[in-house]
Parts: structure tokens; C-alpha cells; sequence
């Protein structure tokens, strides 16, 4: 499956989304011209642990290519289904808790032969909000389900769970009419692709970053990363073990630079090596900072002057188990940082994985990505309608 698709037309991605082999030890220090630290072991740092992936379908015993050149159209096409069956199993893995808490509340509704009245819709109203659907979303939902009513065309559960899915389908979908659905989006002789990361500190930031660097290159790019973030000394040191571990280069300065001068630098080296595309970590102090915010629209103009339409996206992590909180601080973001789409981390950690939908129906911005899991191929495009399949099914 396709994770990073600018470049779709010019190989085949199929179990791309492997990382790569890691550096070997000992690996020396290269430095090219335009002064891009490349990845090497860190000196006096723990050795990080090895990177787990899920495994993929077995290739033939001749095969050459990674990019699965040397397959024919039957071995790709069974790869493929393979790939679409691991990941359909392993979203439903991550929304399980999710699905439990609001199918059994929602069959729960139904049990005993209740009839249809005030009550019942009441019930069903508690069910929506307690898996953080939002109020908003589930009055919308529930409005829907009166009307189906009042005309007999819902009358037992699966006809209610069948309405359910199909709201709650319109409201994600409709969302990606707004900010930036896709990468396709931007031309691709466009080069740096710039993605510029926002959220506060401990939402999976920098893990987030390093995943899809990890996944970007699996699929054939040359990625960069700038650690713009130098409030926090410990951002830096974190992002330095992820560009080892991923074999992506770092653009990094001293604590205290400013933000906007190392990503200037980061958008020079990244022009001069032709790099696809370039992540861009930023601080995550309190969104209520001004400081931080002024700090983000003097690097988004600096990005703009480098390269055309810069940053092309500007995606807010937010951590589901945080739920309506994670709304607010998407709130707050969404007002001066022009956030154009969601990173949706720990969905697998939370019975409250609706805030997907709340996020969309409150917000208008596509999830562009989901954290399922602890593994580096744990970041996977969000899929509307895997997710609200994966809830009910």
C-alpha cells in the first residue's frame, strides 16, 4: 500500500513500508558540502532498540528488486491483498477498545425488545458522547436517526448502526474538502514537499516525525528533517536517534537559535541536495504562548520565500486519549498556526477513539494520519471508511 504518494507513477510502493537497515556500527561521521549532519551512532548515547515492523508477504526466492520490479502483476496483486488485509486487521486492533465500549452501549439499547421512545434515544445519546463523538456531532447523528424513525425506515439495531455509520462516514469525508487531504495536492516538480509539525510537548511529536520520515523514505524519497524545535535540548537529542535509526539527515543547530534561522538553513540543504521533502520540528511549548505562535509565522514566511507555497502542510499532533482536550489545543493551533490537517496519535490507548469524528465535524480538517501502535510502520494513513467499518464491525 501507498503511504506517500507524490511520486506514485514512478515506481511501485508495494511492501515499501519497512524501515530501512539500520547503519552498521562504527558507521563514520559524513558531512556533505551544504553542511547536512548525515546519520551516524551518537556519541554518548544509549544504543536505541531495534526497530520492529510487521512483516509482509514473503517474496520469491529471485527476487531483486525492492521496488517489486521483478514481480509479475499476479505476485503484486497478491502482495497487495496481503497488505490490505494486515492493515484492515491492524486498524481494527487499535479502534478495539473504541468499538467495545459503543457497540455493546449501542446493543445495549436495544436489548430486552425496548421500544423506540425518548428514552432510547437518550441512552443512545450517552453512548455516542462517552466514546468522545462530541456533542455537537452526536446531536447531528442523533437528528438523523429521529428522522429514519419517524419514517419506520429504522426500526432494529443493524438499521441504527447502518445510519450511525453513514453520518458518521459523511462528517470524515466531508472534512477532507478543506486544508490538505493529500499530498497530490502539490505539483511534484515542486521540490522541497515541506511539512511543517505542530503540538505541544507530549503528544508523540517527535515519534510522529520520525515514523514518517521512516515511511516517506521507505516509499522512494529523500526526506530531511529540520529540528527547529531549540526551546527544549532534550527535542534535538531525541530527533538525533531517530535520524540514526531511520538513516534520514538532520539539520540541527545549538539550543537557543532562533527557529526561523535553522530552518533556512534546512531549506538551503535541502534545495542544494534535492531532497523530496523536508519535516520541520517545531516547539511545543503551551499553545496559549504568543511567543510560539509569532515563532511559527516567521518560519512559515522564511519557508514561503525558499519555496513556492511553503510549508505545504501544517499538521497538528494530537493524542486521542487526551480526547476533548486534544480538541481545545486543535482549537487553539488552528487559529494561528493554519493547521491544514491532524496527526491522530494513540488511537490504539483510548476507548475514546471518536474524537476522530469530533475533531472533523468541529474542526473541517482531515486526519492525514493515525498512530495505531508502537512500531515504526505503526503510522498509517487514516482511512475514513476503514475507521468507522473498524468501529462497528
Amino acid at each position: 500500500m501507498a503511504f506517500w504518494r507524490r511520486k506514485k507513477d514512478e515506481f511501485v510502493s508495494l511492501g515499501l513500508n519497512q524501515p530501512s537497515a539500520a547503519p552498521a556500527p562504527g558507521a563514520e561521521v559524513t558531512r556533505a558540502e551544504t553542511g547536512v549532519q548525515e546519520p551516524a551512532p551518537l556519541a554518548d548515547k544509549p544504543t536505541p532498540p531495534p526497530i520492529e515492523s510487521t512483516p509482509v508477504a514473503p517474496s520469491t526466492p529471485w527476487q531483486t528488486s525492492v521496488l517489486g520490479l521483478d514481480l509479475s502483476i499476479e505476485q503484486l496483486q497478491t502482495r497487495e491483498a496481503a497488505l490490505e488485509q494486515e492493515f484492515s486487521a491492524r486498524f481494527r486492533r487499535a479502534v478495539a477498545a473504541t468499538r467495545e465500549s459503543l457497540s455493546d452501549r449501542i446493543d445495549s439499547v436495544f436489548a430486552a425488545g425496548k421500544k423506540i421512545d425518548a428514552a432510547l434515544l437518550d441512552e443512545l445519546e450517552e453512548a455516542l458522547i462517552a466514546a468522545d463523538i462530541g456533542v455537537p456531532t452526536t446531536m447531528h447523528v442523533l437528528e438523523t436517526v429521529r428522522r429514519g424513525i419517524s419514517r419506520k425506515e429504522i426500526d432494529d439495531i443493524e438499521k441504527l448502526k447502518d445510519a450511525i455509520k453513514t453520518e458518521l462516514l459523511s462528517i470524515l469525508q466531508a472534512s477532507e474538502s478543506q486544508g490538505v487531504a493529500s499530498e497530490t495536492s502539490v505539483p511534484d516538480n515542486i521540490a522541497p514537499y515541506v511539512m511543517m509539525i505542530v503540538g505541544v510537548n507530549g503528544v508523540g511529536k517527535t515519534t510522529t516525525i520520525g515514523k514518517l520520515a521512516q515511511r516517506i523514505k521507505a516509499e522512494g524519497n529523500d526526506v530531511l528533517i529540520c529540528a527547529a524545535d531549540t526551546f527544549r535540548a532534550a527535542a534535538s537529542d531525541q530527533l538525533a536517534i531517530w535520524a540514526e535509526r531511520t538513516g534520514v539527515p538532520l539539520i540541527q543547530q545549538k539550543q537557543g537559535t532562533d527557529p526561523a534561522a535553522v530552518l533556512f538553513d534546512s531549506m538551503k540543504a535541502a534545495k542544494a541536495r534535492g531532497s523530496d521533502v523536508l519535516i520541520v520540528d517545531t516547539a511545543g511549548r503551551l499553545h496559549n504562548k504568543s511567543n510560539l505562535m509569532a515563532e511559527l509565522e516567521k518560519m512559515k514566511r522564511v519557508a514561503g520565500r525558499e519555496v513556492e507555497g511553503a510549508p505545504h502542510e501544517t499538521l497538528l499532533v494530537v493524542d486521542a486519549v487526551t480526547g476533548q482536550n486534544g480538541l481545545e489545543q486543535a482549537r487553539q493551533f488552528l487559529r494561528v498556526a493554519g493547521v491544514t490537517g491532524i496527526v491522530l496519535t494513540k488511537l490504539d490507548g483510548t476507548a475514546k477513539g471518536g474524537i476522530a469524528v469530533a475533531i472533523a465535524k468541529e474542526l473541517g480538517l482531515p486526519i492525514r494520519y493515525a498512530g495505531i501502535g508502537e512500531k515504526v510502520d505503526d503510522l498509517v494513513v487514516f482511512d475514513p471508511e476503514q475507521y468507522v467499518n473498524s468501529l462497528f464491525n
